[in-house]
């Protein structure tokens, strides 16, 4: 049983309507608890914000008018989203917590006004603006912090954070806990993590490997050229509470959501290249279940809590498998189940392999007068498909396509391949 030394913290847990902790949050409380430093490895929705928020609250002297905490996050948007959640637990505190958010796209000389008239005891931001005040402005003291905290590890540092991360870290104090937070924790995030962090205590948290219980995973096999058809045949058929369709390029996702505005449908479209204000205000909307759809990119895959998230459609395929895992995370969160359908052709056979090795279960599906059907497995269609290529390149082998080109040659020259391919499965059957 995980005790808390303030009253206003089981309090705030009942305020905020939580059951019981999570498994996250019951293996890494008391370790924060301990004040040592940590790995943590968890999926997306297991509970890891209020995992070190919690600790964090339970340890603030108040008496001390000085940052305690910073936490750091790889965007804006998840930036608040961890401040919104702080706010929520220092309103049940009868003494004054002043949690504060620093990002980019707020007045900055606004911000330097308010240091100098006192620090928080919370300071929560992403690296380039938290680096800024406390390196070049010299106006966030850092130096005083008694927990660091990382969240999104790997995506922080993917973004190019590592001069600034380095340069906050020259400044916490030894005594500091530090803590990284991600989905996942990659090879190449070791090196920095074993030089910054001391003894640190590794914990993951994968329920069924690294694939959510609560989501059941479907694949539609296209091709390039039909691909949108076959979003519009979906569309046309799932009915969802609200659905995120991923794309991997603001140039696709324009595509998709120029189609289904014309077709009358309820979107939104958000993506890195829209104006931060234009972001807060979409994600406002879309928090009220404004919309039925929204497309997006992969700024809208990681750590961003949405309530209602009924379908996660896959337009295209994230480069990284780690990305399906954070985009499909989207829905099945906490007693919710969800549904993720990927669009795939025969060239991701090799990457969906490598899900199916992760934990994922799959169903490969089919759309029939807008009906989802299950089809005939991956591999047994691979294998048909190799066998008709074979077939196929076997027969264009022998028929020559004629040097002088006459009218009607194409059909003629069709009638002959497929007459050979006959011919070749014939002789195979003997």
């Amino acid at each position: 049983m995980i005790k808390f030394k303030e009253n206003y913290i089981s309090k705030a847990l009942k305020g905020i309507h939580f059951k019981e902790l999570t498994l996250v949050q019951k293996q890494v409380i008391p370790v924060l608890q301990d004040k040592k430093d940590m790995i943590v490895e968890a999926n997306t929705g297991s509970g890891k914000t209020h995992a070190f928020l919690l600790p964090i609250f339970d340890n603030l002297n108040l008496d001390k008018n000085e940052i305690q905490a910073l936490i750091l996050a790889p965007t804006r948007e998840l930036a608040k989203q961890i401040y919104n959640f702080a706010n929520e637990l220092a309103g049940y505190s009868k003494k004054k917590i002043n949690v504060e958010l620093y990002i980019g796209g707020s007045d900055k000389q606004n911000i330097i006004n308010k240091l100098n008239k006192g620090m928080p005891h919370i300071a929560i931001g992403t690296p380039g603006r938290i680096a800024d005040l406390a390196i070049k402005e010299n106006v966030l003291k850092i130096y005083t912090t008694n927990y660091f905290i990382i969240d999104e590890a790997d995506m922080t540092l993917d973004a190019n954070f590592i001069e600034e991360l380095s340069s906050i870290l020259s400044i916490i104090p030894d005594t500091s806990v530090n803590a990284v937070f991600s989905a996942t924790i990659p090879e190449t995030l070791k090196p920095f993590l074993s030089k910054y962090l001391k003894n640190p205590t590794t914990i993951n948290v994968h329920p069924n490997d690294i694939s959510s219980l609560n989501i059941s995973h479907f694949f539609i096999k296209t091709r390039e050229q039909n691909r949108f058809n076959t979003l519009q045949k979906l569309v046309k058929t799932v009915n969802p509470y609200l659905c995120i369709i991923f794309c991997n390029t603001k140039e696709s996702s324009q595509t998709v959501f120029d189609w289904m505005k014309e077709n009358n449908e309820n979107v939104t479209l958000i993506h890195g290249g829209l104006d931060y204000r234009k972001r807060k205000q979409l994600m406002k909307r879309i928090n009220k279940l404004e919309f039925q759809y929204v497309v997006a990119t992969d700024i809208f895959s990681r750590g961003i809590d949405i309530v209602g998230v009924s379908h996660i459609i896959n337009y295209e395929l994230p480069r990284n498998t780690e990305f399906y895992i954070h985009r499909t995370g989207r829905t099945g969160r906490v007693d919710f189940d969800g549904i993720a359908i990927s669009l795939y052709e025969f060239n991701d056979n090799q990457y969906l392999d490598r899900l199916e090795s992760k934990g994922i279960k799959s169903t490969y599906v089919e759309i029939i007068n807008h009906e989802i059907k299950e089809a005939k497995t991956r591999k047994a269609r691979s294998k048909r498909e190799w066998k008709e290529n074979e077939l196929d390149y076997k027969a264009k082998a022998v028929v020559k396509k004629p040097k002088k080109v006459k009218p009607g040659y194409k059909k003629k020259y069709k009638r002959a391949v497929e007459a050979e391919k006959k011919k070749i499965a014939k002789k195979r059957k003997r």
